[in-house]
């Protein structure tokens, strides 16, 4: 496995995909919205990983609801895997709690599911299936 991204919570994609532009020279490289979800995603490449950029659509929402309890910044860091199912039995297997059963659709086509933080020292993970 090896690291994919990590999300970013901000009430504001475009803002913070200008500021990550200028400062690190990363690349727009993919926009989508998810109304069912309440979500607009932004990826930024930086060469050996994305910042996946994710503004709420409203004030419904997880990503609405952790910036009113967090406020903006790092949400979660993602790994790529090419099965992530396996990588949920895995988890489970080590005694890890995950809050996906099974992998569900993510943004920009992918398979995701996240294992619980309070098993993760405190770190939102989500495997991503490409």
């Amino acid at each position: 496995m090896e690291f994919d991204h990590a999300g970013i919570a901000t009430a504001d994609a475009a803002e913070t995909a200008a500021l990550f532009t200028d400062l690190l020279g990363a690349e727009n490289v993919h926009e989508e919205t998810d109304e069912n979800r309440g979500m607009r995603f932004v990826f930024l490449d930086l060469g050996n990983g994305y910042l996946e950029l994710i503004e709420p659509l409203g004030d419904g929402g997880s990503i609405a609801t952790y910036l009113e309890s967090d406020g903006p910044g790092i949400h979660h860091l993602a790994f790529a895997t090419d099965d992530a199912s396996a990588a949920l039995d895995r988890a489970r297997e080590s005694g890890i709690q995950t809050l996906d059963d099974e992998p569900r659709p993510g943004a920009w086509g992918h398979d995701i599911a996240f294992l619980h933080p309070r098993d993760t020292a405190g770190v939102l993970v989500e495997f991503v299936e490409h």
